[in-house]
């Protein structure tokens, strides 16, 4: 169903969230774009990711790797089970983010924000 503006509407006729309101609620957590560029390079174990992001907590880290996992933006590795040691990588999907988010650093340091 659309509205004559042609948003998508739910079921409940509410307009649904725009394409950028979308990807706002993809990517646009705490954290979840600094953990995709500290992955650009390849898989980093769970700790070294934690060093890599002052401020964060191990815990929110943890919570933000798992959304993303289940987001299909990342891909959890065991490579160890004793102790437990975990590494994480980008999927393609998550790849494809990369853009988005020079395109965004750049727009920063341009205007000096």
């Amino acid at each position: 169903m659309t509205t004559e503006a042609g948003n998508r509407q739910t079921p409940s006729g509410c307009p649904s969230p725009c394409s950028i309101e979308r990807g706002m609620r993809l990517l646009g957590s705490k954290w979840k774009g600094t953990i995709l560029w500290h992955l650009k390079d390849g898989p980093l174990r769970f700790n070294a990711l934690c060093r890599m992001i002052s401020g964060a907590s191990k815990k929110m880290i943890d919570q933000r790797l798992k959304e993303m996992e289940a987001q299909n933006l990342v891909i959890r590795t065991v490579i160890n089970d004793r102790p437990i040691a975990v590494s994480y990588e980008l999927t393609p999907l998550g790849r494809t983010a990369l853009d988005f988010l020079e395109t965004l650093k750049n727009w920063v340091e341009t205007h000096d924000m």
